[in-house]
């Protein structure tokens, strides 16, 4: 059986990489490359219900009142509903898989909670739980978008006000975040993640410019004629 290829779009709230992983999608779709696009969690389906429950702060106000271990489980069980249900089989028939977060956001979500000399275990749990004991794909690239926390935070805020949303237990709190940047480039480094930088020579990256950072990452990554 020909498996295919998993591309996962990983960063801290704020990093912008929903936006980068539009327009990734965008373009390939429009260069006519067949895959298919996803995005964690999938909140429409009842798999989300603990997820849903959590970010809500039903299990406890603030992120560490559920333990990391824990609280990757409910999203662990939202993927893998997902990949039974909709996109195993056009993967393990060789199909190009791309999705906006996966395993990889507990890395920097869940492993934020633990002390930095702590997490290399969880991060080998975490990996071992869904790639090997639920069977779960494990990506073939992750492309981390590595942001500031305080441009991050600038960046929900504003979301915030011109969407008139409200923010979820982890977008809330600062300090939250500030864990979540430095666990995720904790995690980037041991499992090798390809880090973007949306920050150069101290300023913020046109999102042109990354988009065509990443672009030129993958596309020796997708089949079709470049």
């Amino acid at each position: 059986m020909t498996m295919g290829k998993l591309i996962v779009f990983e960063g801290i709230d704020g990093s912008g990489k929903s936006t980068q992983f539009k327009r990734i999608c965008d373009r390939f779709e429009a260069a006519g490359v067949s895959f298919r696009r996803l995005a964690f969690p999938q909140y429409q389906e009842m798999s989300s219900a603990l997820i849903k429950m959590y970010l809500a702060g039903e299990f406890g106000a603030d992120p560490a009142d559920v333990n990391p271990y824990a609280a990757s489980s409910f999203f662990a069980v939202d993927r893998y509903a997902s990949f039974v249900k909709d996109w195993g089989g056009y993967y393990s028939g060789g199909g190009l898989i791309l999705t906006d977060r996966y395993t990889t956001s507990n890395a920097l979500h869940q492993g934020s909670k633990l002390p930095e000399r702590k997490r290399p275990a969880f991060f080998k749990w975490l990996y071992d739980f869904e790639f090997n004991k639920m069977g779960m794909p494990k990506p073939d690239t992750v492309l981390y978008l590595d942001i500031p926390v305080e441009t991050a935070a600038a960046r929900i805020q504003n979301r915030q006000a011109r969407t008139g949303t409200d923010s979820d237990i982890h977008e809330r709190d600062i300090e939250y975040l500030k864990c979540c940047a430095s666990s995720g480039l904790q995690a980037a480094n041991y499992y090798g993640w390809k880090k973007i930088a949306c920050i150069r020579d101290g300023q913020e990256r046109a999102a042109q410019d990354v988009h065509a950072e990443i672009y030129e990452l993958l596309i020796s990554e997708v089949p079709y004629d470049k």
